[in-house]
């Protein structure tokens, strides 16, 4: 199905609020932005978050710091000869850590939003059902509207969503939106899908301006404030770091910046674990991607898009 006349569809939709109806090859004027929603980001695809499951290995993570105690009076017990006792130790931490890991990487992670840039299409996972689109033709549409809570002032939102079809089944269609709206503006998203663009149009690199480059320089910076839970302490040395230069010699670190540091490395084995165990999800859930799609992604594989099959 080819979406027609997006801008009607805002107006019947949404009333008289901010929209725009973004195409695939007209810019917004916007620079590209990223929005943290950014899985993976490759010379084949580009991975979007769906949400859901973005905590997952959370458990894990706080199960295993809780075995540090456990762990160390096995060590303890070990280094005084009393290996019973290091053996009791290690049999209380070790189900600790293994029945939420396994729990966690075996139960279903959803699969992320995959833009294809080799076949230039869209995959879309609705629990179980294919669904796709091609990229030449996309329009997204993005709308700005207010909420307002009984505890909170108004806050702007803005939704960007797709339109993708079910494959063999093209009469069957959904909507999809590319992130949560809450606390984007209209700006932001245009600026999002200008990411997009550049990705599918120019990339897989690309410059501030969306044009092409041999250097993914800008895209590293565009993805660096992205961080995974493991990489706060890091962050937090490099800002500390860098205000230490700054300052020539004077007082440069402030109490927010040494409860930041402590607070960090205090639950970084909690954060290694909960990435980790969120990396081996993931890599599990990819493989559950029909195969007709897992070709596709491969460097190697074909580049016919689905539409072109269902025809």
């Amino acid at each position: 199905m080819v979406v027609k006349n997006l801008a009607h569809q805002a107006r019947a939709k949404y009333g008289a609020v901010p929209h725009a109806s973004l195409k695939w090859n007209e810019t917004t004027s916007e620079a590209p932005m990223e929005l943290f929603i950014t899985d993976e980001h490759t010379e084949n695809f580009l991975s979007l978050k769906t949400g859901g499951d973005t905590d997952r290995g959370l458990l894990t993570g706080v199960m295993a710091f809780g075995s540090i105690p456990c762990l160390l009076i096995a060590l303890w017990l070990l280094a005084n000869g009393n290996y019973a006792g290091a053996g009791n130790a290690l049999i209380v931490a070790t189900p600790l850590v293994l029945i939420p890991f396994f729990w966690e990487i075996f139960r279903r992670l959803p699969l992320p939003i995959m833009f294809n840039r080799r076949t230039r299409e869209v995959y879309f996972d609705n629990n179980g059902e294919l669904f796709h689109a091609p990229w030449d033709g996309m329009e997204a549409l993005t709308c700005e509207f207010q909420m307002v809570g009984p505890y909170t002032a108004g806050m702007k939102n803005s939704s960007l969503e797709i339109m993708v079809q079910r494959f063999g089944d093209p009469e069957n269609a959904l909507m999809i939106s590319l992130g949560s709206p809450i606390g984007k503006t209209l700006e932001m998203q245009k600026g999002f899908w200008e990411y997009i663009r550049a990705y599918m149009n120019n990339g897989p690199w690309f410059d501030k301006n969306g044009n092409s480059s041999n250097s993914d320089t800008f895209i590293k910076d565009l993805l660096a404030s992205n961080l995974k839970q493991s990489e706060f302490l890091g962050h937090t040395l490099q800002v500390i770091t860098e205000k230490k230069a700054a300052a020539n010699g004077k007082n440069y670190l402030s109490g927010i910046d040494a409860a930041m540091f402590l607070g960090n490395l205090f639950f970084h084995p909690l954060n290694l674990v909960q990435d980790f165990t969120y990396k081996i999800a993931k890599r599990r859930s990819r493989n559950r991607w029909p195969k007709i799609v897992l070709e596709r992604l491969q460097s190697d594989g074909p580049t016919t898009r689905l539409v072109d099959i269902e025809k």
